[in-house]
């Protein structure tokens, strides 16, 4: 089910590889539409993480709904699940053959702030990070500078329909003239 305000726009689906990939074209496209370009990599990198942290360890289901949110200047992705158990930042990096564990810390690294709080509404929790928006830059409008010059009548055309049998072969053609704009 997707439903979106003017600010406002909520996903829910199944935390699945094949639908990530959709969510993040969402995003994007909601971004475009709220003139928010500058912000579509990082929210798109963001929302991806956090998804794929549903994907890897959610439990009971992979069920989620993203939401994002445009408030006073602020865009907010949050990623809301039904599993209760509270992810955790790893306090050490993780090493570089490692292939999972970098997620918290990329989304901590790309927002403003971040942050998880557990679901008002029953058992589950919400990760969230937020971004400064600033929409995208307008191209300025430059002044039009009009200059009025008096109009002058184009200058007439006279054409003459002529035989080509009737002239003689040798006739000289004039040189051509310039003609200065007066």
């Amino acid at each position: 089910m997707i439903s979106h305000s003017r600010r406002h726009c909520v996903v829910e689906l199944q935390a699945l590889p094949s639908r990530i990939g959709q969510i993040r074209r969402i995003v994007s496209a909601q971004l475009r539409h709220w003139q928010l370009d500058p912000l579509i990599d990082r929210a798109a990198l963001g929302v991806t993480e956090l998804l794929s942290n549903v994907h890897r360890h959610a439990q009971p289901d992979k069920t989620c709904v993203v939401e994002i949110e445009l408030r006073l200047g602020r865009l907010t992705v949050s990623v809301i699940d039904s599993d209760p158990r509270l992810p955790v930042l790893r306090g050490a990096p993780a090493g570089p053959l490692e292939t999972s564990g970098r997620g918290l810390a990329l989304v901590e690294a790309l927002s403003e702030a971040w942050g998880v709080r557990e679901r008002p509404d029953g058992p589950g929790k919400v990760v969230w990070f937020s971004l400064t928006a600033a929409p995208a830059p307008v191209a300025p409008t430059l002044p039009v500078s009009i200059v009025a010059r008096p109009a002058r009548e184009p200058a007439r055309t006279v054409v003459v329909g002529v035989d080509p049998a009737t002239v003689p072969a040798a006739l000289p053609v004039p040189a051509p003239v310039a003609v200065r704009p007066g």
